[in-house]
């Protein structure tokens, strides 16, 4: 297979990669020195997993009826694991730890049993943190389906949408918020959100929540909590700081392992090697025009280098949307659910859509600047192949 980028002819190589006529220099920016050979390897078929064999069923779990009807209304019929462990766990008023990958169900077993205990006591609440935006409205949209035409309500509290409404929201006394831990801390600053009645809280994907800095943050969010509380708290790995705020939240909780280890083997991987004087953006455009980059997500560096890789990309016609941290949430929402329908064929996006977004079927994950770490290289990728598929990404390189 060959190709012609800027009017210099290219070929994959034996391992794929591009080919280059002359030495290139790297002229990546900070960051720690990642080897191009590491954005290198073929793609192997994800290995056949033995189906779990569920020992509940959820009307084994005790909930009530509404909730049971709820779920079967949205297509709940058996638990994942997660769910069939942490589930009977909390329903019983211990504190859980879950450690398990994403996309496992975690967030159905915490909401299912404390939805359940607040319809036994409305006079209650619960604090809900998560590490996104995004993520934060995932559990927002998974309340709402549970909670169909149940006496339960709920505030969504995060950056990037307008604060006084949610001032405004929590003079209700909502039963749950969910939120992100700045917004949190910023409404409690501000007199807004009493959490004296909040006895129930959840930290999901705790280890992205230290990722991306919100260490300070969830100790303060702690600190106001009541001394006596039902506690969960969900992470895809366990390491010294987990392990840290966890003794902080928790009182004699039930461990809940389950991870499985994560790869990257069913992502094909490459470079892009891009030649001295060629192009960068014709060389990507190049690739959006071939038939089997259907629903791609694109990563960069910089907001601004995203917004003007958007604006050159949809003169030449190209179906694109972004995502950075200069957007607010209602057009993040927007660009997202875009990409989600298929209505635009490429994602731009920084780094904060590296994690917490699920989208099926993306075909390509493309590095149009290099990633800062290879951890981040790797939550990257991790956008395309899921769900047992094979996917395919492409690293830009100079």
């Amino acid at each position: 297979m060959s190709q012609a980028y800027g009017g210099r002819p290219q070929s994959y190589g034996s391992r794929g990669g591009f080919h280059q006529r002359r030495p290139f220099q790297s002229r990546r920016p900070m960051g720690a020195y990642i080897a191009p050979s590491r954005y290198v390897q073929a793609a192997q078929a994800p290995e056949q997993e033995v189906p779990y064999q569920a020992t509940h069923a959820f009307i084994d779990f005790g909930l009530d009826g509404r909730l049971l009807a709820n779920l079967q209304h949205h297509g709940y019929i058996t638990p994942t694991p997660i769910q069939d462990h942490a589930i009977p766990a909390l329903m019983e008023g211990k504190d859980v730890v879950g450690i398990a990958n994403t996309g496992t169900g975690k967030t159905a077993a915490f909401l299912l049993p404390l939805l359940n205990k607040v319809l036994l006591d409305p006079n209650q609440g619960v604090l809900i943190l998560a590490p996104t935006r995004e993520l934060a409205l995932q559990i927002q949209d998974e309340f709402r389906a549970f909670a169909t035409r149940l006496p339960i309500s709920a505030c969504l509290c995060i950056g990037g949408m307008n604060i006084e409404m949610q001032i405004r929201r929590l003079r209700d006394n909502p039963h749950f918020v969910i939120g992100t831990p700045g917004r949190i801390k910023d409404l409690i600053q501000r007199g807004a959100y009493d959490t004296s009645m909040f006895t129930n809280v959840v930290l999901d994907e705790v280890d992205r929540m230290l990722d991306i800095g919100f260490r300070q943050d969830i100790k303060f969010l702690i600190s106001q909590l009541p001394p006596k509380r039902h506690a969960a708290f969900f992470s895809a790995t366990m390491n010294g700081e987990t392990d840290a705020i966890a003794r902080t939240l928790l009182t004699d909780p039930v461990m809940i392992q389950l991870r499985k280890k994560e790869g990257n083997q069913h992502i094909a991987q490459d470079v892009i090697k891009v030649q001295p004087g060629q192009n960068k953006i014709d060389v990507l455009h190049q690739l959006l025009l071939q038939v089997e980059f259907k629903k791609v997500m694109v990563f960069g560096r910089t907001k601004h280098g995203i917004n003007k890789l958007e604006e050159i990309l949809a003169r030449r016609g190209v179906r694109v949307a972004s995502i950075h941290g200069n957007k607010n949430q209602n057009a993040r929402q927007r660009s997202l659910q875009a990409f989600k329908s298929g209505y635009v064929q490429a994602l731009l996006a920084t780094d904060i859509a590296a994690r917490g977004i699920d989208v099926e079927d993306v075909t390509h994950v493309i590095n149009y600047d290099e990633p800062q770490s290879y951890d981040d290289y790797v939550h990257r990728i991790g956008r395309t192949g899921r769900a047992g598929k094979l996917g395919k990404a492409l690293t830009f390189v100079m």
